[in-house]
């Protein structure tokens, strides 16, 4: 090889020599304070997505009840080990976290006219953790912990009572649904509540369907 070409070649060579793959993240697991207080995490929104509710309520409204006065979006996250471990098992591991942000619904943003969209700022936090085979629930504050809810409390019992599995609302993220189908991993109350087929999707074909 000529000498310029044999130069060209180690010159274009040199970066590769330095350059370092960066490691692969290392799988989340939930940390505690010494007080009991769940380490809010920081970059829940590179977690899985799973689905978004909007006013989402589960107690019946009264007739005379006046509407509310704002809207809010639900948007619920989970860490990727867990999501794979579900999809392979329809079961969800020991470590699993899910994170519910709740925005605000805006409108008249940029070119919109109708319709509403999700605000800026994150107006409340929420995580249901399963650790050593125990659900519990955490609500974020702004020092970076998240203080646990009594197991007494509305969320918990709810979830007990109507869960599609174990004790999380499969039943709202509808690429996790069919899955839990397939494995027969649906509790025993949620096939009892749920006898009665679900509303269609607005009525129209679908592009494509989810196993």
């Amino acid at each position: 090889m000529p000498r310029l070409q044999l130069l060209a070649s180690t010159l274009l060579a040199l970066p590769l020599l330095g350059a370092v793959t960066p490691a692969p993240e290392a799988p989340y697991k939930p940390t505690y304070t010494e007080s009991g207080a769940l380490k809010t995490p920081t970059r829940y929104r590179e977690w899985v997505y799973l689905t978004s509710g909007m006013d989402m309520n589960y107690a019946a409204r009264a007739a005379n009840a006046p509407p509310p006065d704002h809207s809010m979006f639900d948007n619920v996250f989970v860490n990727p080990e867990s999501y794979r471990t579900f999809v392979a098992t329809g079961a969800w591991p020991d470590g699993t976290v899910f994170a519910l942000e709740n925005r605000g619904a805006v409108t008249n943003v940029s070119i919109n006219k109708g319709g509403q969209t999700q605000g800026e700022s994150v107006m409340g936090l929420e995580m249901h953790v399963k650790d050593k085979g125990q659900w519990a629930f955490y609500v974020a504050q702004a020092d970076g912990t998240a203080k646990p809810f009594p197991k007494t409390a509305s969320c918990t019992t709810c979830h007990e009572a109507h869960a599609a599995v174990d004790t999380t609302f499969v039943q709202f993220y509808p690429m996790l649904l069919p899955i839990a189908r397939e494995k027969k991993t649906l509790s025993a109350k949620y096939l009892q509540e749920s006898a009665t087929p679900p509303p269609t999707d607005s009525g129209k074909t679908p592009l494509y369907k989810t196993k």
